[in-house]
C-alpha cells in the first residue's frame, strides 16, 4: 500500500473542491408607508437594505398589504402593480393593492390571514 503524499499544493487544491456557502440572508427592513388612495385602493411604499432581489421587496410589500387588509376588517387583497428600484443598496417598492371582504376576481389575489401568518413566521414586518 502506497503512502499518500500531502504537499501544500494538494492542500490548496483540496480547499477548492468545497462549495462556497452563500451569505446568510439578513435583511434590514426600513419601514412601510401606507396611503389610502380611494375606498379600497391602497398604496404601500416599502424600503429595505440587504434584499437578495426584487422578489424580497415584493414580499415585504405583500406582507404590508396583508396586515393592512386585516386591520381594515377585510379578508382579501388583490395585487395591481409593484414598481421596484434599487439605489445605493437600498431597495424601494411602490405597490398598489385593492382590499375587500370577499375574494376578488383576478389571478394575483391573497388571503390576508394566511399571508400575514406566513410573513410573521418568516420574520417579515407588517403595518
Amino acid at each position: 500500500m502506497a503512502a499518500a503524499i500531502i504537499t501544500p499544493l494538494t492542500l490548496a487544491l483540496a480547499g477548492c473542491a468545497e462549495p462556497m456557502a452563500e451569505p446568510a440572508f439578513q435583511p434590514e427592513y426600513q419601514g412601510i408607508e401606507t396611503v389610502l388612495l380611494d375606498g379600497d385602493l391602497v398604496n404601500f411604499h416599502v424600503a429595505m437594505r440587504g434584499a437578495r432581489d426584487a422578489e424580497d421587496v415584493d414580499r415585504y410589500a405583500e406582507c404590508a398589504a396583508a396586515q393592512y387588509t386585516l386591520i381594515r376588517g377585510y379578508g382579501f387583497a388583490r395585487h395591481l402593480r409593484t414598481n421596484i428600484s434599487e439605489e445605493g443598496g437600498i431597495w424601494q417598492g411602490d405597490a398598489v393593492y385593492t382590499v375587500s371582504a370577499a375574494l376578488p376576481r383576478g389571478l394575483k389575489t391573497i388571503d390576508a390571514e394566511v399571508t400575514a401568518a406566513n410573513c410573521a413566521e418568516n420574520g417579515i414586518p407588517m403595518v
